[in-house]
């Protein structure tokens, strides 16, 4: 193959040989077949492409000279050239060397030679080009609004899809290129060549131009990716002697594409879309933001462009960029052969489940079991400024990647126990797993995955953070079963149960016969046990705010959740102490045998009059917060009466009530005073720990106390609600 470097200026006169002839090339013409000029498009991606290269131009013209990809065309006799493929990058060329001819007021017969390329695609185009050529700008205003002002562009050409994606191009060349010196010199001096190759010269037919151009499609963004990562490869090859860059290359075309090939998005309408591309580069994302983690750094500092990525981590100037291609690599290459199994589905299949299975981790039903595509499919958005993986499917991922990247080190049952582990500390550490500039703690976390999954152990050494209550209770596992292994299905049952999550202190490894009576009492209804556990005792927990605390709820999860998973919230020993008492009271569980308790519960307190806290909670739904399960109360241990009801996790709000009102007369309650008080024409009336207050509504002063008679240790002898009720009918 014949090829030949030349610049802009330079290939004008040059004489080209093509095949047994040769011919001076006069002209370069885009043909009428080609499409349209689409680098000053103005979409995302071609924004992104233009901004790219306008910036190795940048470099080129004040730095170090810069070599472009291959030109190839067809060469007619008259010397006129038609490029096959290049027009692209030729046409900002062209513009490029306008732009300095016309800033630096360089003579006419040194760019006459410009007035040699054109367009045949549409008049327009052609006529916009010789026009260009002979108009010298201002430079006081945007050169597409000079250009578009003068008399010689008709109105219709900003229709043309070329000369309208030539102005925003000339306008980008300005802005990047405004404060640059002696363009013109360095654009002679070669600070930007490129090959070029006659047609015949590639054995390419004209029935195989034709077919090529009339596809209209530029390069995908895969295709430029590849060519980019091959380049910097490439230029590392060369200084070190190596052979990288064909390895990587041929694993891309092979290996990887036939692990990726199954997972392609086979389903959508749009024909480019069944490829892997949009798979590779974001497996690709995944890769780079490991490596992040690995240098202790958050990808949240960075772009999720995929070439802002593979510059900042595959440069050839980057004395990293060895070792990332090694990571790159052994991230892919550990997915194309797994010992024992036929690809990664069968794989992940094997250790991972919806519902509790021996030997298996229990997967969020939200995903699929099959992360390795959930990572394929969701990493990013399409924009690709969105990372749709979540925080604690990366670890997962990444901790199954590491496996299989030492597994003929590490025997698979001991991965399999190790895994379990690893998903417990996951999804007990949601405020944990973050990689928020401010609170980064994803390095330290891989770090202490890669010790877990590689030897078993957690290691003290290693900062984790994850959370800590989990990270002990871990511990305790771990010695617990290797002291005796038999019992290793009981406690991973409990941890599977989706109300534990992986995390079974509320009930114990000393309590683990119990763990069949706890999913027996979770079948039954949610607000049943809420009562349930309310007859032993108060079972709530203070939160650190000291005024908010948390009770169960009969609808939402979360409430339970935040319950039975140890925090920093007080009261969780005696929540587990209730619990454990209601477990011990019965072999196996249903609503009628709840019901049985709560009867006998709230009959015992009518029998011998006494009132506390707990019977209101159980005798009157309204008492019991239906959605986070939050209450307030900032004086509990000396006004145990005077929790308010919450309808949000944080903050109360309009919808807060003090339930022994909202049950007298919800008619009356005032969402202004966040149900504070009952509001009637002349009076309110507010509640206190062993009474209600009447006050006059015309100036707050109080008319009326409706005291509530309690014993020695303040608990109400009689129902404060039915008291209410009776005061308020009377004053009707």
């Amino acid at each position: 193959m014949s090829t030949t470097l030349h610049s802009f200026m330079d290939i004008f006169e040059t004489v080209i040989v093509d095949g047994d002839t040769s011919v001076r090339l006069k002209k370069i013409v885009i043909p009428l077949i080609q499409r349209d000029y689409a680098q000053g498009r103005i979409d995302n991606e071609i924004n992104r492409v233009r901004s790219r290269f306008l910036e190795a131009l940048y470099k080129a013209v004040t730095g170090e000279p810069i070599t472009l990809d291959f030109v190839y065309g067809d060469i007619d006799e008259e010397g006129t050239m038609t490029p096959l493929d290049g027009q692209q990058r030729l046409t900002t060329l062209f513009l490029l060397h306008w732009y300095a001819a016309k800033k630096e007021k360089i003579p006419e017969d040194k760019y006459a030679f410009l007035s040699r390329f054109s367009y045949e695609t549409r008049y327009s185009a052609r006529y916009f080009c010789a026009e260009l050529v002979r108009f010298t700008p201002s430079f006081q205003t945007a050169l597409s609004a000079d250009i578009k002002n003068q008399a010689w562009f008709p109105f219709d050409w900003k229709n043309d899809p070329t000369i309208s994606s030539m102005l925003v191009m000339l306008d980008a060349i300005d802005e990047r290129f405004k404060d640059v010196p002696d363009i013109w010199n360095q654009l002679e001096n070669k600070a930007i060549t490129f090959y070029f190759l006659p047609i015949k010269d590639m054995g390419l037919t004209d029935e195989l131009y034709i077919k090529m151009n009339s596809r209209g499609k530029p390069l995908t963004v895969f295709e430029q990716f590849k060519a980019e990562l091959e380049r910097e490869i490439r230029i590392l090859d060369e200084r070190n002697g190596q052979n990288t860059c064909s390895r990587i290359i041929e694993k891309i075309d092979r290996s990887w594409t036939d692990l990726l090939w199954k997972y392609r998005d086979s389903g959508s309408n749009d024909a480019d879309d069944y490829i892997i591309d949009d798979e590779f580069l974001r497996y690709f994302k995944f890769v780079c933001d490991i490596i992040c983690y690995r240098k202790g750094r958050s990808p949240q500092g960075y772009s999720n462009d995929v070439f802002d990525l593979l510059h900042l981590y595959f440069s050839a100037d980057d004395e990293d960029t060895p070792a990332n291609i090694t990571t790159l690599e052994s991230f892919f290459d550990c997915w194309c052969s797994i010992n024992g199994y036929s690809d990664p589905t069968a794989f992940l299949e094997s250790f991972m489940s919806y519902t509790h299975a021996q030997g298996k981790i229990i997967v969020d039903s939200r995903y699929k079991i099959d992360i390795f595509e959930d990572c394929l499919h969701s990493y990013s958005d399409k924009s690709g400024k969105t990372r749709q993986f979540p925080l604690n499917r990366i670890v997962l991922l990444y901790a199954i990647t590491v496996y299989l990247q030492h597994q003929d080190e590490v025997i698979y049952t001991d991965f399999v126990r190790r895994i379990r582990i690893v998903n417990n500390l996951i999804q007990n550490s949601e405020d944990e797993v973050s990689d928020r500039l401010d609170r980064n703690r994803l390095p330290a976390i891989i770090q202490a995955v890669d010790a877990i999954i590689l030897t078993g152990v957690i290691d003290d050494s290693i900062e984790s953070n994850f959370n800590v209550n989990q990270i002990q209770e871990e511990k305790e596992k771990a010695a617990f079963l290797a002291n005796d292994p038999s019992r290793a299905e009981e406690v991973f049952a409990l941890e599977d149960h989706s109300m534990l999550q992986g995390q079974i202190g509320v009930i114990g490894l000393g309590n683990l016969s119990l763990g069949p009576r706890f999913s027996s009492l979770f079948t039954c209804s949610w607000d049943k046990i809420d009562c349930a556990l309310m007859t032993i005792g108060n079972y709530g927990q203070k939160e650190r705010n000291k005024w908010r605390y948390q009770f169960a709820s009969k609808s939402m999860q979360y409430a339970w959740d935040e319950l039975f998973h140890k925090s920093a919230n007080s009261g969780f020993e005696n929540t587990q102490a209730i619990l454990i008492k209601l477990l011990k009271a019965k072999e196996s569980f249903d609503d009628s045998t709840l019901d049985g308790f709560i009867s006998a519960f709230l009959t015992q307190c009518e029998k011998d009059s006494v009132y506390p806290w707990t019977y209101y909670y159980v005798k009157y739904p309204v008492f019991r917060p239906g959605s986070y399960g939050k209450m307030s109360n900032d004086d509990a241990v000396n006004k145990p009466y005077l929790f308010s009801v919450m309808q949000t996790k944080t903050q109360l709000s309009q919808n807060t009530y003090l339930p022994y009102l909202k049950e007298a007369d919800d008619a009356h309650l005032s969402k202004d005073d966040m149900g504070k008080y009952l509001v009637y024409d002349n009076v309110h009336i507010g509640c206190e720990n062993d009474s209600y207050a009447v006050y006059r509504n015309e100036d707050d002063s109080l008319t009326d106390t409706i005291s509530i008679s309690q014993n020695d240790e303040g608990i109400d002898v009689e129902d404060r609600i039915i008291k209410l009720k009776k005061y308020i009918a009377n004053t009707k």
